[in-house]
């Protein structure tokens, strides 16, 4: 049985970065990856780097406190300058650029919300203010600028990163045991054992101990990438109904919307709707590239960083990143670098998985506790007793059927299963039974 320090589970960007900083310390880490390295949500990220995360530190204050907002605040501050000092100290051409970033509405109702926003993350150390002056080809009533921010080439980066740490793609991870990670490979298993294991899976595919599926649901996102619009600088992220995101790629515009709890309204044709929005703002660009990506929302809005349960101290976690993974995944490979080395980390408490006050996030708790019952009640009902439709493999809720994207999605906790009943988004781990579509 192969045995190192450090066994992560999951090459995306957080664990690729929690592997990178724990080399450094001088661990021993081999990295197992399910697909193909960043096949994931990095594979889907717009690549802004940013401590601008909606109103987050309005919601932070008033739900939390200005403690935990400062210091969420600074940790996603400091990750920006942590990105360029790697990208310096390996000498990655990415593209890496400082830039401003900008929160901003169209409505006059909510510059407000702005300008309170703009005071409080300035009262937190970031160079943010309010103004009424962006780059944009359309009129805003407001926005919040941050400034020095960054964007990069995230694809550069991983394919530099890689080369520096040891990775076993198509190994995928089906069972955690004490402290041994048992992997399937063309139905072939086998046993990896190390004294720290790190769940970067996205959404954790262990239930118990850690319930996380009770802590968080799941969102999709659409973006395209753009040609022949005049370039922006900056990168924009609306806060209205139906708004967009928008930053430069080198000569494309990439051009995000219609965001949607992953399996609900699958008949709400997402992509035909980002299409209409392109033609309002963008009327002769040319659609160079679709896609969707998938995003972990805590129920207080603060990411899972640490300890996997107070029963498994070998055991850790990073999750929930929101729409923020780029920033989140450095905040998240800090954090997780100094428990296993031992060292005090002065943002763990805030982004710990078994923080308190749990009253931040009961609204949302109960949102989607109800949404689960439903789908429990449709996985009984017209799943196992009409046989209508397939039950999600991770706790049997009843899936949707996607006509736009011909996946099932599971409402409950985001699973998504392609027509031939392959798992396309976990935390299911197995492939459906039975496809009636």
């Amino acid at each position: 049985m192969e045995s190192y320090d450090v066994i992560i589970i999951g090459a995306g960007m957080a664990g690729l970065l929690t592997a990178y900083y724990l080399q450094q310390e001088g661990k021993d880490v081999l990295i197992l990856e399910a697909k193909e390295i960043a096949s994931g949500q990095t594979g889907r990220t717009t690549a802004k780097i940013t401590s601008q995360h909606g109103l987050k530190y309005t919601e932070l204050t008033d739900k939390i406190g200005s403690e935990t907002a400062y210091l969420y605040a600074k940790a996603n501050e400091e990750a920006v300058g942590q990105y360029e000092e790697l990208i310096k100290k390996e000498s990655i051409d990415c593209h890496f650029e400082r830039v401003s970033s900008y929160l901003y509405t169209r409505d006059n109702n909510r510059v407000s919300d702005l300008k309170r926003e703009a005071d409080l993350a300035f009262l937190y150390d970031i160079n943010a203010y309010f103004t009424k002056e962006t780059e944009l080809s359309f009129e805003v009533a407001g926005a919040v600028c941050f400034e020095n921010q960054a964007q990069f080439d995230a694809d550069s980066f991983v394919e530099r990163l890689v080369s520096k740490l040891n990775i076993k793609e198509n190994s995928k991870a089906v069972k955690i045991s004490g402290n041994k990670v048992i992997t399937e490979q063309n139905v072939m298993r086998k046993q990896y054992k190390a004294d720290h294991i790190v769940v970067t899976t996205h959404y954790p595919f262990k239930n118990i101990p850690g319930f996380y599926f009770l802590r968080q649901h799941q969102e999709r996102s659409y973006v395209a990438a753009l040609s022949g619009c005049e370039k922006v600088k900056g990168m924009y992220y609306g806060i209205d109904k139906d708004s967009i995101s928008l930053r430069q790629k080198g000569n494309f515009l990439l051009f995000g919307s219609s965001s949607r709890r992953t399996g609900e309204h699958t008949c709400a044709d997402s992509y035909h709707k980002l299409l209409e929005q392109i033609k309002i703002y963008y009327p002769h660009a040319k659609v160079e590239d679709l896609w969707s990506a998938q995003d972990c929302m805590p129920h207080d809005g603060i990411p899972f960083i640490g300890r996997y349960s107070v029963f498994t101290p070998h055991l850790y976690v990073a999750t929930g990143f929101q729409k923020w993974g780029m920033s989140t995944s450095m905040v998240a490979a800090q954090i997780l670098r100094d428990k296993i080395c031992n060292r005090k980390n002065e943002y763990s408490k805030v982004f710990s998985p078994w923080r308190l006050p749990i009253r931040a996030g009961w609204r949302n708790f109960w949102k989607d506790t109800m949404v689960s019952i439903k789908g429990l009640y449709r996985g009984i009902w017209k799943g196992k007793i009409l046989k209508e439709v397939p039950c999600c493999t991770h706790l049997g809720c009843g899936l949707h059927f996607n006509r736009e994207e011909q996946v099932w999605e599971c409402s409950c906790h985001g699973s998504r299963f392609d027509k031939e009943g392959n798992v396309r988004d976990n935390p299911a781990k197995k492939k459906l039974n039975k496809v009636t579509k």
